[in-house]
Formats: C-alpha cells, sequence, structure tokens
C-alpha cells in the first residue's frame, strides 16, 4: 500500500477543523438565540400563575397538631431557609441560595419574638432518592446553625403529649412536659430588667443599644435577594 500524499493529509485536517468550528459556532448561535427569546418572554403570559396550597395533607394535619399542643407558640409553614438563617457573604450568596437556600422548612415552631425553637421535618414513605438527599443536605444546614429538627412521617404523627416533649427538648429553659420555653428576660445595658412594651413600639432605646452591643436575630431582608449580583466577589476595577 503506497503511502499517502502528505498533501491530502493536510486537507483533510483543515476540512476536519472547519467542520468542528463551523458545528461550535452553530451551537453557540442557538445557544444566544435560547437566552434571547427567554428574556423576551412575558413573565405573566409565559408562566401563566395558578394558585394552589401551601401545604399537603400530611403537612396540615402536622400544622394543626402543633396549634393543639403548643397554642402559646409561632407556627408558620413553609419557610425557606433563606428567610431565617444568615450566612457570610464573603462568597457569592447567589450560590449558597441555588444550594440550599430556597430549600423550605415544612413547619417550623417559634417563640413569641420569632426566634425558631424547632424544625418540623415531614417524611413521607415513597421518597425519591433524590428527595433524601435534599432533605439531609438541609438537616445538615439546620443542625450547622443550632436548630433542632423533628423527623414525622406522614403516615404515623406524633401525640400531643409526643409533641410537646419535643418542644420542652428543644427549650432548655422549660420546666415541664406541658410547659414551653419562657421568653428570656430583656436586661439593658445598665443590668436592669427591660419591662415590656406596647405592640406598636419595636424596642427601646436600651434595647437598641444592647442588640447593636450583641448578637443580630433581626431575619433577612425581603429586599435582600433583589440583586444577588451585587453581593458575589467582584475582580478589582483597573486604573
Amino acid at each position: 500500500m503506497s503511502a499517502l500524499d502528505p498533501t491530502f493529509i493536510a486537507a483533510l485536517a483543515i476540512s476536519a477543523l472547519l467542520v468542528s468550528l463551523l458545528f461550535a459556532r452553530r451551537r453557540g448561535n442557538s445557544a444566544r438565540k435560547r437566552n434571547t427569546s427567554a428574556e423576551s418572554l412575558d413573565t405573566i403570559q409565559a408562566w401563566t400563575p395558578q394558585a394552589v396550597r401551601v401545604m399537603t395533607t400530611a403537612e396540615r394535619e402536622a400544622y394543626e397538631l402543633l396549634r393543639k399542643a403548643v397554642p402559646g407558640q409561632l407556627v408558620l409553614a413553609q419557610v425557606p431557609l433563606a428567610r431565617f438563617i444568615s450566612v457570610p457573604t464573603r462568597y457569592s450568596y447567589s450560590d449558597w441560595l441555588t444550594r440550599v437556600g430556597r430549600l423550605s422548612v415544612d413547619l417550623l415552631v417559634c417563640d413569641q419574638s420569632s426566634r425558631v425553637v424547632l424544625a418540623i421535618d415531614v417524611r413521607t414513605a415513597n421518597e425519591s432518592p433524590r428527595a433524601q438527599q435534599r432533605h439531609a443536605r438541609m438537616a445538615e444546614v439546620l443542625k450547622a446553625a443550632g436548630i433542632r429538627v423533628a423527623h414525622w412521617r406522614a403516615d404515623a404523627l406524633p401525640s400531643v403529649s409526643e409533641v410537646r416533649a419535643q418542644v420542652a427538648e428543644a427549650s432548655p429553659q422549660a420546666t415541664g412536659p406541658d410547659s414551653v420555653a419562657p421568653e428570656p428576660l430583656a436586661i439593658g445595658p445598665n443590668g436592669r430588667r427591660v419591662l415590656p412594651v406596647p405592640d406598636m413600639v419595636e424596642l427601646l432605646a436600651d434595647g437598641d443599644q444592647a442588640l447593636a452591643a450583641g448578637q443580630q436575630l433581626e431575619p433577612v431582608s425581603s429586599d435582600y435577594f433583589d440583586d444577588l449580583d451585587a453581593l458575589a466577589p467582584r475582580p478589582p476595577q483597573r486604573r
């Protein structure tokens, strides 16, 4: 068999390169067209909104159980982690939000000042492996934040007494199985107890100073997520 002509080999290589470049260019144009088309879609017309239930049947039953067991506590449903967990922003906040921030806790038991006492995770028997992984990741985040999690089976919810015991265990200050942790005393900078104030007043001046000097427990602001790119690290600008 005679050796192939070097000119023929070079022409064949150039042809293959041109075909690859043409294919890559077409893929790029197609992707740009899809992005442009998505940006031009109307939010309402392209994704017609429809109201649905906030909770499943099992979650509603668990919610009513909590209200009956701990009537003095604040019970919230389907709360995203990003609403009650704060994280450092030295890395891209949008990345954290995409990974776990959008996950929602089924039920939250809070005290009257809206601080989380216990998170309730209602689990079903036919969960997919992906759902199990999502629940496990959420539980890890809550544990790292110091929040207790109670896992309830949808087909075998606990009794009222068991729920009270779980809430009492999550509240170290509780004094009995039917009691819930009392509100901690508000102490001003002078070491004296701050008297209760009417509901229309958020904080006393002394209380403001105490919070400024201590840990901030206010929830993440709703408009905090409006511009996620502003929280991502940016390269220094050249001058």
